[in-house]
């Protein structure tokens, strides 16, 4: 009798010093003079929690979102396959330039005849006999086909060019989201704990208000419910940032189970660029536009080899011939002067001049193709723009929901402040509080969120333009 007599005094003192600092805030807050001004939008990340994990902070290798990309745009293997793309490109360039030149083909071997040549009734040749040839075909025109073939090739390689630098936007973009969406469910993690660090001292209160008989059994089994909700959702958001973090170490081509201390913060960073000015620096740096304008260039090269057909095709040749009764081909004592070889030099013509429309359609199918490229080059140009756009009004969005977000957080812990004194002085109940908890957990988990689509937008925004920004810095 006498420990619940203490306990009884014990609570009752707490409760009068809860209710007295509950009024002093209720006086403080009915006097309008005094009332602190919201914090400003660069200040929204400092209302949630910034967490890194124990483990996370002991590792041997810390990496910032900038260390993240340049490290990733150097081990991925999909740069790597890009890299050597683009080397076979330049090899094929060089390729297309020995066309230019002109070929030299050798021909060297032995003959045996079953009977002896004979000629007039005298022997006219060996019967065993050895012969080497030479033949230089120099072109000289082709109807526009050599140069148009390597200028195709150059346009490919810079197509190519084009296409790493796209691989690279595309690994950025992949490595940005994750790091901040790994922030992100950081973040949430804190905010759990703290949600489970509120329900257990509530649960705490409630049992004691029990012990006493202020308070019926179901508000501590309610509380209880409340509790085990909040440490599930935790270990949920726990699984998800190491889901998160495997993610990362992949895209950097690290080992999956490597511990790494993925160092930042999800904060508001102001962007002031205006759609005229996105859109024209797409125009210049995208590389899908710069491989669309290549794909044109191209397929107007196209049409100039298809039409080369229409043109003779000149080469100048030279022919040298050596033939003998020996492998070394020295002599001939059934040619004149015992000479083994002989030579010449000659131009050829070839022009085909009737092939029944196949060159004609030839041509026109490469015309055709050229408008449709054209089109597709304009339909690239209107995607990208919609993109850029889509891309900003979800920036805004974000933006005006992180101001709405950071209020909300504010109330949301004045509101659980409040709840948790009006309960301690009896003048409330415990579904208050625990209302009063889930508007506050979820006025975090909305502010977390506007932060992180916000630099995924940002990311996001930069890609389509074309510019690298591994840092996502604005200024």
């Amino acid at each position: 009798m006498k420990r619940n007599i203490s306990f009884l005094f014990a609570l009752i003192m707490i409760l009068a010093s809860v209710s007295f600092a509950f009024a002093q805030q209720t006086d403080k807050d009915s006097r309008p003079s005094e009332t602190e001004a919201p914090v400003s939008m660069e200040q929204a990340t400092t209302q949630v929690p910034q967490a890194v994990a124990e483990k996370d902070k002991e590792a041997d290798l810390t990496l910032t979102l900038e260390d993240c990309v340049n490290l990733g745009i150097r081990q991925n293997p999909t740069m790597v396959s890009a890299r050597k793309e683009l080397l076979a490109s330049e090899s094929r360039v060089k390729s297309q330039r020995g066309a230019f030149g002109a070929p030299v083909t050798t021909t060297y071997g032995y003959t045996h005849s079953g009977d002896q040549p004979m000629s007039s009734g005298a022997k006219s040749d060996y019967q065993d006999k050895w012969a080497f040839t030479l033949n230089i075909s120099q072109p000289v025109f082709k109807g526009f086909e050599l140069l148009s073939k390597y200028q195709k090739t150059k346009l490919q390689r810079e197509s190519t060019e084009a296409s790493l630098y796209n691989v690279e936007l595309s690994l950025i973009s992949k490595i940005q989201t994750s790091f901040l969406t790994l922030l992100q469910g950081r973040m949430e993690v804190k905010s759990k704990q703290d949600s489970v660090a509120r329900l257990k001292s509530q649960l705490q209160v409630i049992q004691a208000f029990y012990q006493v008989g202020l308070r019926p059994r179901v508000d501590v089994l309610q509380a209880e419910v409340e509790l085990a909700n909040a440490e599930q959702d935790l270990l949920i958001a726990q699984n998800t940032v190491d889901s998160r973090a495997a993610r990362l170490n992949t895209l950097l081509n690290l080992p999956i189970d490597k511990t790494v201390n993925y160092s930042g913060e999800l904060t508001y960073l102001p962007f002031s660029m205006t759609l005229d000015q996105c859109i024209a620096k797409a125009d210049k740096d995208r590389p899908d536009l710069r491989i669309a304008r290549k794909s044109v260039e191209i397929a107007e090269k196209d049409v100039t080899i298809s039409e080369s057909s229409f043109y003779p095709d000149i080469t100048a040749d030279f022919n040298y011939k050596s033939s003998g009764g020996d492998p070394s081909v020295s002599k001939n004592k059934y040619n004149n002067n015992n000479r083994p070889d002989s030579w010449n030099v000659g131009a050829n013509v070839n022009w085909e001049l009737f092939s029944w429309g196949t060159t004609y359609y030839d041509a026109k199918r490469a015309e055709d193709n050229v408008k449709k490229i054209k089109a597709d080059y304009e339909n690239t140009k209107l995607e990208a723009s919609y993109e850029i756009k889509d891309q900003l009004l979800s920036l805004k969005a974000a933006a005006d929901r992180i101001g709405v977000g950071r209020k909300s957080v504010e109330a949301g812990r004045e509101g659980y402040r409040m709840a948790m004194a009006r309960y301690q002085a009896q003048v409330s109940t415990n579904n208050e509080v625990l209302n009063a908890q889930s508007r506050l957990s979820d006025s975090e988990a909305q502010l977390i969120q506007a932060l992180s689509d916000y630099q995924v937008s940002l990311a996001k925004l930069y890609v389509a333009m074309g510019y690298k920004n591994p840092s996502l810095k604005t200024n």
